[in-house]
């Protein structure tokens, strides 16, 4: 991360391209690619399109927006020319005409989520290296692929619950997937509709024990030509129970990494052996974590011991690096939480938590697209340039 605002400033302008360069010409401009997506809303009474109104989302959250009214407060606050070339009208004194906070919680509630997602999830494996084909078609591999759940905690219906997102992303947290269910319980029966899409070929999908299922690890292997590292719990007993019985205490040391953040200290210490025998389909060896964690504001210290088990053989690759890879999501949920008050926020309506969600997977992702580390200083950055922001979804002024 440059050191300076002036650095970061001259960074931006060398790394960013601009819609005249030949480097802008090899992906559709993101503020096309949000055009795009259907709008489900009945064509009678309509004063905004769809596009320009996920436009303004993504520039406001790139400035650092957290709610709906101040996505609203910052957009009064850029120049209406830069409106004007985003899509919005002009009135004749040369404002934009833009909407309040009710009328755009209305317009997200009605967004198709899934539609939302899909597009941004193609356009950001193309801006990662993948397949650079239009919205729907199938995304580029990447070498290790999270599928992993996060409640929106500030949503709460009316009958209590809120909304649960599964999302696939890279270990560097690039979300190219994302559906939401009912529930956390609910995260199984959406594995393969939200893998389906993506191009799978080589990767090394990684889950938690929810999606420990034979069926998903089948079709993993067999249908998606890919290969698979899940956490082993209760929901496979027997299985757990043959990892849990290994000659643990005989397998050398594999890896071992420490953490300090976020009020602890944790240790991981990882084994790997191969075993033939195991219980569950294409399994090749079997894995175990310690994890010692020490809680810095109170002392206490628990110690966990996780099983896994995965397709990978000892001679193809050995898992350490994937494992921890997984781990690194929780970094994309920390930033989410608390650069952008995900938790706190109040969107409630309708699909509008879920497009809010999707919106800052895309912030974050260009962000780091760029080269920034802090994201909160990225946001500083894009809310006094939001002409830098507009530069990011293809657009100039």
């Amino acid at each position: 991360m440059p050191s300076s605002l002036l650095d970061a400033l001259m960074r931006h302008c060398q790394d960013v391209p601009r819609a005249d360069t030949p480097e802008a010409l090899d992906l559709p401009a993101l503020a096309v690619v949000l055009d795009r997506v259907p709008d489900q809303r009945d064509r009678r009474g309509r004063r905004y399109r769809l596009g320009p109104v996920l436009v303004l989302c993504v520039v406001a959250v790139l400035g650092g927006a957290r709610s709906l009214a101040q996505i609203c407060r910052r957009a009064r606050a850029v120049d209406p020319q830069v409106w004007a070339t985003a899509g919005f009208l002009l009135t004749g004194d040369g404002e934009a005409v833009l909407p309040v906070a009710t009328t755009l919680g209305r317009v997200l509630a009605g967004v198709n989520g899934d539609a939302l997602d899909d597009a941004l999830g193609s356009y950001l494996a193309a801006l990662t290296g993948g397949d650079a084909a239009g919205a729907g078609q199938c995304r580029g591999p990447a070498p290790g692929l999270a599928v992993d759940g996060k409640t929106v905690r500030g949503a709460r219906r009316t009958d209590g619950s809120r909304p649960h997102l599964v999302a696939a992303a890279t270990h560097d947290g690039i979300v190219l997937g994302q559906r939401q269910v009912a529930a956390k319980s609910g995260e199984t029966t959406c594995f393969t509709d939200l893998l389906e899409p993506l191009n799978l070929h080589g990767a090394v999908v990684t889950a938690d024990a929810l999606h420990t299922v034979r069926e998903h690890a089948d079709w993993l292997v067999t249908t998606k030509n890919a290969d698979y590292i899940m956490i082993v719990k209760g929901n496979q007993k027997y299985l757990h129970r043959q990892l849990k019985r290994l000659p643990w205490s005989q397998v050398p040391l594999g890896d071992a990494t420490r953490d300090n953040a976020h009020g602890r200290d944790e240790i991981r210490r990882l084994k790997v052996c191969t075993v033939d025998g195991l219980l569950f389909p294409h399994a090749a060896q079997a894995v175990q974590v310690k994890r010692r964690r020490t809680d810095q504001v109170t002392g206490k210290t628990t110690i966990t011991t996780v099983y896994a088990v995965t397709s990978l053989t000892a001679e193809r690759a050995r898992p350490a690096a994937h494992i921890r890879g997984h781990w690194r999501l929780e970094a994309l949920h920390h930033v989410r939480d608390v650069t952008f008050a995900e938790d706190a926020s109040r969107v409630r309506t309708g699909t509008a938590p879920r497009v809010m969600a999707s919106v800052r997977n895309l912030v974050i992702a260009l962000q780091q697209a760029i080269g920034w580390t802090n994201h909160a200083a990225a946001c500083d950055h894009y809310r006094d340039r939001p002409d830098h922001a507009l530069q990011l979804l293809g657009l100039a002024i």
